[in-house]
C-alpha cells in the first residue's frame, strides 16, 4: 500500500505472558482475553491480489500482495490457535473483483466489506507494505480510522508490539481515512508492516522467518488489546 509517509495453544499463551512480564496482572488480563477467544471474529485482510499487486520491492520485485498473503496466514494460524474464529478475506494470490475491467478495485474492496459484513467482525487487521520516496525509511506504522477511539486502542497496542520486534521506537500509530477503516463500527486498523523501498526492510521481508514474526507481533498486539 503506497500512502507515501516518511511512512497453537497454550505455547502461545506462554510466550506472550513472558513476553510482556509475568506478573499476576497480567496473567489474569490475558486470562481474561483466551476465556472469550472463541466468540470473537477477527476479520484478516491480505491488501491487494490478482492485477493489483501492490508496490514491489525496490531490489527484489516481490510483490506486496503476495507478501500480504503470506503475513495474513501465519496471523491466521496463531488466532485460530488461540481460540478467535479468524477469517480471511482473500487466501489465494487472486484478487476479489471478479474480471479486470474498469472499476475493479472498487468491486475488490466492496467484496472486502461484504466478508466483514458477513462475518459480524469484531475487529478487522488489514495486512499492508509500505513504500516511501526516501529509502532510508523504514519499520512498521499501524493506521486507524481518526473517529475511532477503540481503533487507536487497537494501533497503538499492535504498534507497540511491532516496535518491539523492529527496533522502530519512535514509530507511532497514525490516523487516517480510508476505506478499509471504514466498513464496521469495530475497530480496524490497517498495518503496514515495512517498507519494502528500504533494503533492510525488504530483505527481512522476504524472509518467511520474519513474516511469521511480524505476524506474531501482530498477534501479541490483538491479545493485548483483548486484555
Amino acid at each position: 500500500m503506497k500512502l507515501f509517509i516518511c511512512k497453537k495453544s497454550l505455547l502461545i499463551l506462554v510466550a506472550l505472558i513472558v513476553f510482556a512480564g509475568a506478573s499476576a496482572g497480567i496473567f489474569a488480563g490475558v486470562a481474561g482475553a483466551w476465556a472469550h477467544a472463541g466468540e470473537r471474529t477477527i476479520v484478516i485482510d491480505a491488501g491487494h491480489g490478482g492485477v493489483d499487486a501492490g508496490v514491489r520491492g525496490k531490489i527484489s520485485g516481490e510483490k506486496e500482495s503476495d507478501i500480504n498473503l503470506s503475513i495474513a496466514k501465519h496471523l491466521k494460524g496463531y488466532l485460530s490457535g488461540a481460540g478467535f474464529n479468524a477469517v480471511m478475506t482473500r487466501t489465494t494470490q487472486g484478487g476479489l473483483y471478479g474480471t479486470s475491467t474498469k472499476g475493479f478495485k472498487m468491486r475488490d474492496m466492496k467484496k472486502r466489506k461484504q466478508v466483514i459484513e458477513e462475518s459480524s467482525a469484531d475487529m478487522v487487521v488489514s495486512i499492508h507494505q509500505n513504500f516511501c520516496p526516501l529509502p532510508s525509511k523504514r519499520g512498521s506504522h499501524v493506521f486507524f480510522d481518526k473517529t475511532s477511539e477503540a481503533g487507536k486502542l487497537l494501533a497503538d497496542s499492535i504498534q507497540h508490539s511491532l516496535n518491539a520486534l523492529n527496533g522502530a521506537d519512535g514509530n507511532t500509530s497514525l490516523a487516517g481515512d480510508y476505506y478499509m477503516l471504514k466498513c464496521t463500527q469495530n475497530p480496524s486498523v490497517i498495518v503496514e508492516c515495512g517498507f519494502l523501498s528500504n533494503s533492510e526492510d525488504e530483505r527481512l521481508l522476504c524472509t518467511d522467518e520474519y513474516r511469521k514474526n511480524v505476524a506474531y507481533a501482530v498477534f501479541r498486539g490483538i491479545v493485548a488489546y483483548y486484555s
